[in-house]
């Protein structure tokens, strides 16, 4: 299952450079606006096997934590979640301005890829995930309550904690009164990465 989401994520991540050297952006665009018509019936898909931010985002993960770099949490000015919604807006902004005013596409996608692989470097994926990701915004408010998204069995739940340490988003959290561990569908990008340690392959994508 990894290696094939692997080869997924370096297909989008292919099709975007493809794109993007050839000025067909709008053509990504239109496969996000579509991305979260899905993300009504089978979750945030787009951001766990499209985006090519998390796909550079997974690397650069990996990298900082063999070069040993220290992550820190997110600043307070962060928390509110306000961040990523005026990052969209103001990225909308200068798309049309610069469109309508200087007859140019100013590489926005790039930026916020660029964006993405500094935040990794320093703090935890999850900071850039739900907190600073304009994308993200939409594909939280449009995968809130998916018809299809990873379930966990409580019945064969042990409580281990493996599935809260693997996961970019920080989606899941063990309850303190059952001991048992619940997804939250709105941060939770369906990959695998919680599937692949549970020692009581207790979670599952399943109708909701």
């Amino acid at each position: 299952m990894k290696h094939i989401a692997n080869i997924i994520r370096i297909f989008f991540l292919a099709l975007f450079i493809f794109l993007l050297v050839n000025g067909n952006v709008m053509l990504w665009l239109a496969l996000f606006a579509i991305s979260l018509i899905v993300a009504l019936f089978f979750g945030r898909v787009y951001c766990g096997y499209v985006c090519p931010m998390n796909t550079l985002m997974i690397p650069i993960d990996w990298l900082s934590k063999k070069l040993k770099i220290k992550k820190s949490n997110a600043p307070k000015w962060l928390k509110n979640g306000y961040f990523s919604w005026i990052s969209l807006i103001v990225s909308i902004v200068i798309m049309l301005v610069s469109k309508k005013f200087f007859h140019m596409n100013l590489p926005i996608l790039p930026f916020w890829l660029l964006v993405s692989i500094i935040i990794s470097l320093k703090f935890r994926p999850s900071v850039f995930h739900n907190l600073i990701c304009p994308f993200g915004a939409l594909q939280r408010t449009f995968g809130r309550l998916p018809l299809f998204s990873k379930k966990v069995n409580k019945d064969k739940c042990i409580g281990c904690g493996l599935c809260e340490n693997v996961c970019a988003t920080e989606a899941i959290t063990v309850n303190d009164k059952d001991k048992k561990a619940v997804i939250n569908s709105a941060l939770c990008i369906q990959c695998t990465n919680c599937q692949q340690v549970c020692p009581k392959s207790a979670i599952h994508y399943n109708k909701k």
